[in-house]
């Protein structure tokens, strides 16, 4: 499915398209897809809510498939292992950024479905290096959340630095922080969820959320971290307000709209609101690892690749119940 003119997703931006097959490079993999999750970052991508980088493009960053052609010099992988892709397609080691291991801000880095084609075709090439070995435990479909809404969510749940009795607040509830609060409880967190969808209510509270109530809501304690999923600026307010002396407020998304002029009470006694910006391959590997230890239960709907649109569009409207997927191979 390609890009080719970003427009809203309900009036259909991919179309099906026959392009050349990709072929490895040097250090690299070729992965036959066999599923590619949705996420919100395709969204604003097929509806040019961030700036492009490469047109036609093929979105998709959650891939799970087969590796079937291997470049020369890539190890880590042969013909027949099952591999996955995520966000971030590659970096170049040497700026700035990568030898302080922030390689996610690397300055030359590159995106998979954004900088290169991606997942919603039925191969991808990836660094070998940038491609992750998928726990047996989980079913293709299954494991296909954990490479960004698990990911992203797993280095937010790091960076607002939540330790074991903490009490974690989730703003939002969709794909990714139905994984984080698996983590959050797997950790010891008692976790409060914060989210006006029904049926994310009842999900919250099956997977053994603490508190489920709306973002304006009081939760019964205050909070000592708190990750925001909503892509909503007052909902940092409404964080803040919750959080304790010295807590952290953790903003997962990629866009959020305009945060409103606040009190500096409210950030005052060393509270701290900080962004979380991609993933390092660090992230992916302990997640993997963390997700077959708990093991972490993915909440999915699957699509065939042609509804593709159909999805994002079920996505844009909060009709997506756990994560999207598109079944490809």
């Amino acid at each position: 499915m390609v890009l080719e003119r970003p427009r809203p997703a309900e009036e259909g931006p991919l179309q099906a398209r026959d392009i050349p097959e990709p072929t490895p490079g040097q250090g690299e993999i070729r992965v036959r897809v066999r599923v590619c999750g949705v996420c919100h970052t395709d969204l604003h991508i097929v509806q040019g809510e961030l700036p492009m980088h490469k047109l036609p493009v093929v979105p998709g960053h959650q891939v799970v498939g087969v590796v079937d052609g291997v470049g020369a010099g890539a190890k880590g992988f042969r013909e027949g292992d099952r591999a996955g892709v995520i966000w971030l397609h590659s970096a170049d080691c040497r700026c700035e950024y990568c030898g302080r291991g922030l390689e996610n801000l690397c300055v030359n880095a590159k995106f998979t479905g954004y900088d290169v084609d991606g997942g919603y075709a039925e191969a991808v090439i990836v660094p070998a290096t940038f491609a992750y070995k998928i726990p047996k435990k989980f079913s293709d479909e299954n494991a296909a959340p954990l490479l960004c809404a698990g990911v992203i969510g797993y280095r937010s749940l790091k960076l607002s630095g939540a330790a074991r009795s903490d009490r974690l607040g989730l703003y939002g509830f969709g794909a990714s922080a139905h994984i984080v609060l698996q983590i959050a409880r797997h950790m010891g967190c008692r976790v409060y969820v914060f989210t006006r969808t029904p049926a994310h209510r009842k999900l919250a509270t099956d997977l053994g959320a603490a508190w489920v109530g709306d973002a304006k809501d009081h939760a019964p304690e205050e909070l000592d971290r708190a990750i925001i999923f909503a892509p909503a600026g007052p909902v940092v307010l409404d964080a803040l307000r919750a959080l304790r002396k010295g807590g952290t407020v953790a903003l997962a998304g990629i866009t959020m709209t305009p945060i409103p002029q606040m009190d500096y009470s409210l950030l005052y006694h060393e509270r701290v609101v900080r962004s979380v910006a991609n993933s390092t391959r660090q992230d992916a590997r302990e997640l993997l690892e963390l997700a077959a230890e708990v093991p972490v239960r993915t909440a999915v709907t699957l699509y065939p690749l042609e509804e593709a649109n159909r999805a994002l569009a079920d996505m844009k409207h909060s009709r997506i119940e756990g994560a999207g997927v598109l079944r490809i191979g």
